[in-house]
């Protein structure tokens, strides 16, 4: 088995085995299909000439409840390195696989593999609820197929927004350290961001703050109606996501090989 090989079944073995990684996952797909169920459960087309005139954006509704599954995710992805750090294997570990950068790849295909699996639930099961819940409120359930071409992009860009937000996770985790100082800051980067936005009056400088926000303009790619109504365009605000987890990923090895473990 290759050295790079090595490292990464270690990761695994080790996430596996984390104390409340699957409770964890778990909690990503129950969060976000319950936040998701309960959004589209509450809106009703009674108030619309017709039901064909609602303008609801109903996929991104069925999706709302990712707001709250990134939590889980974020948790997550400060935890595979912090954890090492407060209870002192990271020195082993360093000690096993020597080349620093090849631990923090291998911790990052672990971590953003398994929150796109547990994303892949959740979106699943998130459209799912939608579809029975919608035409009881007088809606179409048509663009929640996946097979619309909108649909899809939302629900594929949806997980990979989620396993994102765990390489962004991991790269505070990795500078910061500490367990308490990474989920402040990436919860902060994730939800200060939008509400210092709205309290913005100036409607331009509200606009170019939700365009940085990593959240903000990452969860542009769940959109399906009145694209041009939006500060960023889905693709471009998903970029800026991977942008944000990049440079955390990027300090994070910086970091991780100029310091002592």
């Amino acid at each position: 088995m290759s050295t790079g090989l090595g490292a990464l079944w270690a990761e695994w073995t080790k996430f596996r085995t984390l104390p409340g990684t699957w409770w964890l996952l778990a909690a990503v797909a129950v969060l976000t299909v319950a936040l998701g169920a309960a959004t589209t459960g509450s809106v009703s087309a009674d108030q619309c000439p017709t039901p064909a005139e609602c303008h609801e954006d109903t996929v991104k509704l069925a999706l709302t409840g990712t707001w709250l599954g990134q939590a889980a995710v974020a948790v997550l992805g400060v935890l595979v390195m912090s954890d090492e750090y407060g209870t002192g294997t990271i020195r082993a570990t360093l000690t096993a696989v020597p080349v620093r950068g090849r631990v923090l790849a291998a911790k990052a295909l672990v971590v953003a593999v398994a929150a796109g699996a547990a994303g892949t639930v959740a979106v699943l099961g998130s459209l799912l609820a939608a579809r029975l819940l919608l035409p009881g409120n007088g809606f179409s359930t048509a663009p929640l197929s996946l097979a619309e071409g909108p649909t899809l992009r939302a629900a594929c860009g949806t997980v990979l927004y989620l396993a994102l937000v765990a390489l962004l996770s991991l790269g505070v985790a990795t500078v910061v350290r500490d367990t308490a100082g990474a989920l402040t800051t990436v919860l902060g980067l994730l939800y200060a961001f939008p509400v210092v936005a709205m309290m913005l009056a100036d409607g331009r400088w509200r606009d170019r703050l939700e365009e940085l926000a990593p959240a903000s303009a990452g969860l542009a790619i769940q959109s399906t109606r009145n694209l041009d109504a939006l500060p960023i365009a889905p693709w471009p605000g998903l970029a800026v996501l991977v942008a944000w987890a990049g440079v955390a990923l990027a300090a994070g090895a910086g970091v991780l090989r100029g310091r002592d473990a």
